[in-house]
């Protein structure tokens, strides 16, 4: 009788405390021996944190702010202690953003530009774009947004400031690059569909040379490069050079396409090795267009898929490399969604150039001929010295 009066009151007692923590008791309030059975690891833990963080914090948090806040914290922490530059968590309304730019849209106003000591240097103006509306030319500076200065801020921070929901203002503060006076422009921001390719033909002396530039790697570029190609081939270009200075890359398909629209079929792309996936090989599977001589511009901004197809070209292809030498990435990424609508970008492997260099550990592509642009300047010093090595590979 009294062995089962113990079992019977254990069984009540456990009862009590399993209802106890339905109706609302915190699992922190047990005793260390029952804890460790009703808080799993990790997951309990941090619910347990949660809980403990809305009930005491001494501003109110709700559960949106800490599920972020909890998953950016295993990405810190991954990112820190593996040296991972890359992997990172996007929210719902993040990913919308990272989703525009793999895609080659986005609301702003329609520029590209590069980092320069007072703010943003415009490089190109796209067509039609809010910025070409409002009469920003290349050559121009943007030196602020919404009337606080960009200097010296991180590019990426400066863009951001410019970009914002279709149909909503922004005022930019622009240094004209023939005036050098500042004038403030508020323009309405617009869905801009990034040019990703352009082609046109440059007289150099009696040649006449191929110019084609690329921007990232968003879905169907190597299509947009081949049509880019036919082009300035049909102008009569005697050879081509490639423009991929500040291209962040993008996906890594469009990469292999784009490496067959000037190789033979069957050359070895980029080689990729993951814990998880194993080894590929990813190839030219044909549509080669162009057999002209081809030189490669790149500079510090050229990354990823970028440099896959810089190295790519260069190993197998032979092309010249001009400029300084690129980011140096020598990692992939995945994309992996979560049921709140946000994803994972999770670093899943390594990839090699065809000559079997990880460009993290080579410090990226090397250019066989020195060359860089100041930008500070009307003159593009860095695409002046890769018409000139084009010209002397056509002439001879």
């Amino acid at each position: 009788m009294k062995a089962r009066g113990a079992v019977g009151f254990g069984i009540a007692l456990l009862a009590m405390l399993v209802v106890g923590l339905w109706f609302g008791g915190h699992p922190g309030h047990l005793p260390s021996f029952l804890r460790e059975r009703f808080v799993a690891e990790p997951a309990g833990l941090t619910g347990e944190a949660a809980e403990l963080i809305q009930d005491n914090y001494y501003r109110s948090v709700g559960d949106t702010e800490l599920e972020n806040s909890s998953l950016q914290g295993m990405v810190h922490e991954l990112r820190k202690r593996h040296g991972d530059r890359f992997s990172d968590y996007f929210s719902p309304e993040s990913l919308e953003g990272f989703n525009e730019q793999i895609e080659g849209r986005f609301s702003g106003i329609g520029l590209s530009v590069v980092p320069v000591k007072r703010g943003l240097h415009v490089t190109s103006v796209f067509s039609h774009s809010p910025a070409d509306e409002g009469g920003i030319e290349a050559g121009d500076t943007i030196v602020s947004v919404d009337g606080d200065s960009i200097a010296g801020l991180p590019s990426g921070a400066a863009t951001a400031k410019i970009k914002g929901p279709e149909g909503s203002e922004v005022t930019v503060g622009v240094r004209g690059a023939k005036t050098g006076r500042v004038k403030s422009l508020t323009l309405t921001r617009a869905e801009v569909t990034l040019p990703n390719v352009s082609g046109r033909v440059i007289r150099l002396g009696a040649r006449k040379l191929g110019y084609v530039r690329m921007l990232s790697f968003s879905e169907d570029v190597h299509a947009q490069l081949a049509k880019a190609v036919e082009k300035v081939e049909a102008e009569g270009a005697e050879g081509i050079l490639l423009d991929l200075r500040g291209n962040p890359g993008g996906l890594l398909d469009e990469a292999v396409l784009s490496a067959g629209v000037f190789l033979p079929e069957g050359e070895v792309v980029v080689t990729t090795r993951s814990r998880t996936q194993g080894e590929g090989v990813h190839k030219t599977s044909g549509g080669r267009i162009s057999k002209l001589p081809l030189v490669v511009l790149v500079d510090r901004n050229t990354a990823s898929a970028a440099e896959i197809l810089a190295a790519a070209l260069a190993d197998d292809g032979g092309a010249t490399i001009v400029g300084t030498r690129t980011y140096g990435k020598g990692v992939f990424q995945e994309e992996e969604g979560l049921s709140n609508g946000g994803a994972l970008k999770l670093t899943v492997g390594e990839f090699f150039t065809p000559a079997g260099v990880n460009l993290a550990r080579s410090k990226g592509v090397h250019p066989d001929i020195e060359a860089s642009d100041d930008p500070e300047t009307k003159v593009d010093e860095a695409r002046r010295r890769a018409l000139g090595v084009l010209a002397g590979q056509v002439g001879g």
